[in-house]
């Protein structure tokens, strides 16, 4: 399994940051970061937007969802089975997103191998491919200012930060006005309540990792985040005219 994990991981992840590290002439590690992440999150986003279609699509059959719960709130077992049978009648999906989590979790600890023993390691020989080149040490100072290598507490504040501005919009899309006045909706879902959970338990879990964690990696969290956002602003402008009331929060 570890090997599988380097080789489909950590290695490519590697020596793509080494290579473009190196068609830099000032050899800047925090833009071969930057371009690093673009790479990962570009391939991750077709299915960052069906997991952000199928928030939208939750959205949208909530006023059944709460009629149901209306309808069978003596009886759990039939409200389970009428919920299902709605996820599965408009092709919606509780919970894609966390499975979309679940993907990117091995990715970020590939990204945080490679910092962890690529970047410190003086000797990236063995574990680059024949046609990198192997620049010896990689200079961790990136922008003349920030060390990579070391923890950076106003980075990993700023990344905290924008964690909580990204779930925000999550959780702002879940819930229309004209819903929540309804006596059905009332009793949230396990999901409803996980997301409002996880504004606040996400930037106070990035803040703390990231306090013990190289500033390279909390730099890839962050640009990463900031692209994630962007993304979420785009999806949200799609929705369909009959939501225009659904808007990322500003």
């Amino acid at each position: 399994m570890i090997h599988l994990f380097n080789e489909v991981l950590y290695s490519p992840l590697l020596n793509l940051l080494v290579f473009f590290y190196n068609i830099f002439p000032f050899a800047d590690l925090g833009l071969a970061i930057l371009l690093l992440t673009l790479v990962i999150r570009l391939v991750l986003w077709p299915l960052s937007e069906k997991a952000l279609r199928s928030q939208k699509a939750m959205q949208a059959i909530q006023p059944k969802i709460s009629a149901l719960k209306e309808k069978y709130k003596k009886d759990p077992s039939k409200l389970a089975q009428a919920t299902m049978a709605i996820y599965k009648e408009n092709k919606v999906n509780p919970f894609s997103y966390i499975f979309l989590l679940l993907i990117q979790l091995p990715i970020l600890l590939a990204v945080y191998q490679v910092f962890r023993n690529g970047l410190i390691s003086k000797n990236l020989a063995t574990d680059l491919y024949g046609f990198i080149h192997n620049p010896g040490v990689l200079n961790v100072l990136s922008f003349g200012v920030l060390d990579l290598s070391k923890p950076n507490l106003i980075l990993t504040l700023i990344t905290g930060l924008l964690q909580y501005r990204q779930g925000k919009m999550l959780t702002t899309i879940q819930h229309l006005p004209n819903i929540a006045k309804k006596e059905g909706a009332k009793d949230e879902t396990v999901m409803a309540i996980m997301n409002k959970q996880m504004i606040f338990m996400m930037p106070i879990l990035t803040v703390f990792i990231g306090l013990g964690l190289p500033s390279g990696l909390m730099l890839y969290w962050l640009i990463g985040l900031v692209l994630t956002i962007i993304q979420q602003k785009l999806s949200f402008r799609k929705l369909p005219s009959g939501d225009k009331s659904v808007k990322p929060s500003s």
